[in-house]
């Protein structure tokens, strides 16, 4: 039933705490970890992009190489701000990326969220149109995105080309014919949602959404992903969509879990986004195996989905990150529908 992966911020800071130092170290750890997370058997193997930080940022180049270093395992992100994207840039970055991975890329962009600092787009040459939210730019970015994916021609060809041309206008390249149907979208609220069903996108939801009825953080999300797929029905897409969610789960199972992580499971917290929207974070998961599957079983959006992407703490460095995705798979995942 479910696919399993791991998503990574791939933080890193320059302490002797940390295994990971520099942005070198993010970067081809994060490699290691997607080639050992595939030997494991885990499905597959996500990114966050953040801006302005000591974290992954331009996506491409990494899913390019994980790519290159892999044979199976899903690639992906979770997620694109688009807010920060030269759509057509971003669809001839996406095309070869997905075709040097063997069209496993897995691509999750969404509006974005509040990033390191104030209005970060403007200096990446972006501003809203008269009467649009950043917001609105983002989902504006992202329907320009779609278009071109779809691999039909539009630029007017040069009547002496240095090359010859194909008939017709063309469209962007390198194109990767199926890479459309494997867009998602990070959905913070249910209308958001909604309105990636239309769109044809799967959906993400993460370990933060909107908090629109004040129930626990689980079932909110649980009524978002039946939202979002009844407006797919509605919508009359012809493939069955798929949705994601994350959590940050650790089964303690030797005395290094139980030190970084025995006694960490809360609960859910209400916070402020920003000064118009109030969030629901959803809590941890850390157990021995038996109470983690017995805690799993009962959240609500877990069960709703068929893909689970497991929040790693990439500082520990890859060995142990390896062991915690290992331990999931080995004690927890078979009893949640995995394999």
């Amino acid at each position: 039933m479910k696919a399993i992966g791991f998503l990574s911020f791939g933080h890193w800071t320059p302490s002797p705490q940390s295994a990971t130092r520099s942005a070198a170290d993010a970067l081809l750890q994060s490699i290691d970890l997607a080639v050992a997370a595939e030997e494991l058997g885990a499905d597959g193997a996500y990114f966050r992009v953040h801006h302005f930080a000591r974290q992954l940022a331009s996506p491409f180049p990494l899913l390019a190489a994980v790519g290159a270093k892999t044979k199976r395992i899903e690639i992906g992100t979770a997620v694109i701000d688009m807010r920060y994207e030269n759509p057509l840039y971003m669809v001839e970055d996406a095309g070869a990326a997905d075709l040097i991975a063997g069209g496993r890329l897995q691509l999750g962009i969404s509006r974005g969220s509040p990033e390191q600092v104030i209005d970060g787009w403007r200096y990446f040459g972006y501003r809203p149109a008269e009467g649009q939210s950043d917001a609105d730019m983002g989902r504006r970015h992202a329907e320009a995105f779609l278009n071109r994916l779809g691999g039909e021609g539009f630029a007017e060809p040069n009547p002496r080309p240095m090359f010859p041309n194909p008939p017709g206008l063309l469209r962007l390249e390198p194109w990767s014919p199926t890479l459309r149907e494997r867009i998602w979208w990070g959905a913070g609220s249910n209308a958001t949602a909604v309105w990636a069903a239309k769109l044809g996108m799967n959906l993400q939801s993460s370990t933060l959404k909107n908090d629109e009825t004040g129930e626990p953080f689980h079932i909110q999300q649980a009524k978002q992903i039946r939202a979002y797929r009844a407006a797919w029905t509605e919508a009359g897409h012809k493939r069955a969509p798929r949705v994601s969610v994350s959590r940050s789960i650790f089964a303690l199972v030797d005395d290094r879990d139980r030190a970084f992580f025995g006694g960490r499971s809360d609960a859910d917290q209400i916070g402020q986004i920003d000064e118009n929207t109030r969030a629901i974070f959803g809590r941890s998961y850390a157990a021995e195996p038996d109470r983690l599957i017995e805690d799993l079983r009962s959240d609500e959006a877990v069960a709703e989905a068929d893909t689970l992407l497991l929040t790693v703490p990439n500082q520990l460095g890859v060995d142990y990150n390896a062991h915690v995705i290992e331990a999931i798979l080995t004690h927890v995942a078979p009893a949640l529908g995995w394999r």
